[in-house]
């Protein structure tokens, strides 16, 4: 992934653009202007942003998912010492009385019986105590075992956790680098080319007409998503004022009482498909491949969605680049 795409520009095109004068220039045969390399750069950054965010997410749940295992192995091994530690007391009654099913304690019942009823009993008697003896010390062992198993199962997974939040920090910094490198090449772009870049990344602005949903929940979604039209996008934002992608759609779907995960991949998976010819209001729409951008299906072709840095949610048309499928979460 290129870390910057100032790299590609010329300094007739970085300059005329920075200072806002138009100029012609006159490229090559069979190549695109410097002003065109500049915006198709700034357009492939915005793309590969939404993969990076993608990705991104993607680690937040391994990092939580690690954790949530973590906990489990540590619960897992403090119960298994606490059946050891509740063994300690029979254990140490044993040592500190000897092993009673030893000659030992045999001979000592054959000289201290008054008959042999006496003897046969006393025998009787030793038996049980050495076979609840030996039981106590298997049960000990085998607690032992399993202590150990889980302590070890817990690290594992404790280190585990520790390198998938590792993983998730990198991601981030990278992120945050490609955001930071976007803005600056973007904010160099002409007023015109601007807009052409968020065209090709989000779609261009329409009039909000959505159609009626087919369940309460899609309305609800779809209402909900609809009221925080020109709230800005935020990287990894799930509301109440910024949003990426699958922010959005997770947030107004929640308020209709259903969960989405905060990944628009996670998402990709979830409900049923839905052709194209078939949407509806409340589906889920889904863009490139691998699947990294979400947007809300409100009816009359067009979407709602959290975009790219520096757009604002929007309303636009379904049918913009990248388009690879549909999926349908309620009814």
């Amino acid at each position: 992934m290129t870390r910057s795409t100032t790299r590609r520009w010329t300094r007739a095109a970085a300059l005329a653009l920075t200072a806002g004068v138009a100029v012609v220039l006159t490229p090559s045969v069979g190549s695109a202007s410097p002003v065109d390399d500049a915006r198709q750069a700034v357009t492939d950054t915005g793309q590969a942003l939404n993969a990076l965010d993608e990705q991104v997410q993607q680690a937040v749940t391994a990092a939580a998912e690690q954790q949530a295992a973590a906990d489990v192995a540590a619960a897992a091994a403090a119960v298994a010492q606490a059946q050891l530690d509740a063994l300690e007391p029979q254990l140490r009654a044993i040592a500190q009385t000897g092993y009673v099913g030893t000659t030992r304690g045999r001979l000592a019942a054959f000289l201290t019986s008054s008959s042999a009823d006496d003897l046969i009993q006393q025998m009787n008697t030793l038996d049980q105590l050495a076979a609840h003896a030996d039981a106590v010390v298997a049960q000990a062992a085998a607690a032992r075992t399993a202590a150990e198993q889980a302590q070890q199962s817990a690290a594992a997974a404790a280190a585990a956790a520790a390198a998938a939040e590792a993983d998730l920090e990198t991601q981030k910094d990278q992120l945050q680098d490609q955001l930071a490198s976007y803005q600056a090449d973007y904010a160099r772009l002409s007023t015109v080319d601007q807009v052409r870049v968020q065209n090709v990344l989000s779609g261009p602005d329409v009039t909000a007409a959505p159609a009626p949903a087919p369940t309460e929940a899609a309305g609800i979604a779809v209402q909900t998503a609809l009221a925080h039209v020109g709230d800005m996008y935020g990287v990894g934002a799930s509301g109440p004022d910024t949003f990426d992608c699958s922010g959005l759609t997770s947030y107004a779907y929640a308020a209709a009482g259903v969960a989405l995960p905060h990944s628009s991949r996670a998402q990709s998976t979830m409900g049923v498909p839905v052709s194209r010819a078939d949407l509806q209001p409340g589906d889920l729409v889904f863009f490139y491949s691998p699947v990294s951008h979400v947007g809300l299906y409100i009816g009359n072709g067009q979407m709602v969605h959290a975009s790219v840095s520096g757009r604002p949610v929007a309303v636009t048309s379904v049918d913009k680049s990248g388009y690879v499928g549909a999926r349908r979460v309620t009814g």
